[in-house]
């Protein structure tokens, strides 16, 4: 027989994502509509561990779905990747009346949601991370401002590019995975992409497709360049010295992450906060929220964790094609 839920957690953890916010707005009113208590925990895993645990009303959560970052803050916690600390967090729950926790994160914050689901804590994971980098879902929270954010820096750097007659390598964000690049790559009109599931490190292809571009008319190249692949300012330097051409390196960094969120991802992180709680008010656990196949649905997250996702095959063929 399911607990029956009376007090709910709700943390973010990780890399902060545009949409959080709308997400920690949505569990919080979703379940005090739903009669519960809703408790915030500041700091992720860090702030459960110390106990920095806030009683959250429906005013709480006013104005924030407009605002990026996270007003719970957000923190990695090595602590909490050990059994003890996994123990200490479970213990803490019970001692502040907290029966679940929605986690708002990417895979690392699912596994701490599935050790917590191990010790009785009812979890349920939402998908918050720019990278889209979780394989169960089409979407995560932050991953449609993010990409937008970086297209409209790229617009201007490709100005700035065209004017100087350059080639510009621009990096942009996504741990190990290559989808901001990919969809940069084919709303900027990229000549080059660089993505870790796709690039042989063969740099001397890059030259020969500048050089051939240059030979045909075209007077400037613009290289979008994945985090996963990096070292962007030494390739600027190599590419600069084989093909004569003035290069330069942009890296975008962390401007990604920030910014009011796009209305998309108001809307689906406010659905994704409200099924989670509907999810825990059912007695589910051990679940993460996805959007696939244009509904919102959820999986057992030892079988989310265990799934693999790479690159799309005839995006990657567009954006070839595109850049001829």
């Amino acid at each position: 027989m399911a607990k029956e839920i009376k007090t709910i957690g709700v943390l973010t953890s990780g890399g902060d994502a545009p949409g959080m916010n709308a997400a920690i707005r949505a569990v919080v009113r979703e379940a005090i509509g739903k009669g519960l208590k809703v408790k915030g925990i500041k700091r992720g895993y860090a702030g459960l561990l110390a106990e920095e645990i806030v009683d959250l009303e429906a005013w709480d959560v006013s104005d924030i779905i407009q605002r990026g970052g996270t007003i719970l803050q957000t923190a990695r916690c090595r602590e909490f990747m050990t059994e003890e600390g996994q123990r200490e967090g479970a213990e803490i729950c019970k001692k502040h009346g907290i029966d679940g926790i929605v986690v708002i994160g990417g895979d690392g914050s699912f596994r701490g949601a599935q050790k917590l689901a191990a010790l009785g804590v009812n979890t349920i994971a939402v998908p918050g991370t720019i990278d889209l980098d979780i394989a169960c879902t089409e979407y995560t929270i932050g991953f449609d401002t993010a990409v937008n954010t970086a297209m409209e820096a790229i617009d201007k750097v490709r100005d700035t590019s065209t004017s100087h007659e350059r080639c510009s390598i621009i990096e942009v964000m996504g741990r190990g995975a290559g989808h901001i690049a990919l969809w940069c790559g084919i709303a900027n009109g990229a000549e080059d992409i660089l993505l870790p599931e796709k690039y042989d490190y063969d740099e001397q292809k890059l030259v020969n497709n500048i050089i051939e571009k240059r030979r045909r008319g075209k007077k400037h190249h613009i290289i979008i360049n994945a985090e996963g692949i990096g070292h962007s300012a030494s390739m600027a330097k190599r590419i600069e010295a084989a093909t004569g051409v003035e290069t330069r390196a942009t890296i975008l960094g962390h401007m990604q992450r920030g910014g009011s969120p796009t209305c998309k991802d108001r809307v689906y992180a406010s659905t994704m906060g409200a099924y989670a709680v509907d999810l825990m008010c059912e007695g589910k656990s051990n679940r993460v929220v996805a959007y696939r196949n244009g509904d919102y649905v959820d999986y057992d997250i030892d079988e989310a964790l265990m799934m693999q996702k790479g690159v799309s095959e005839y995006q990657c063929q567009v954006c070839k094609n595109m850049s001829q």
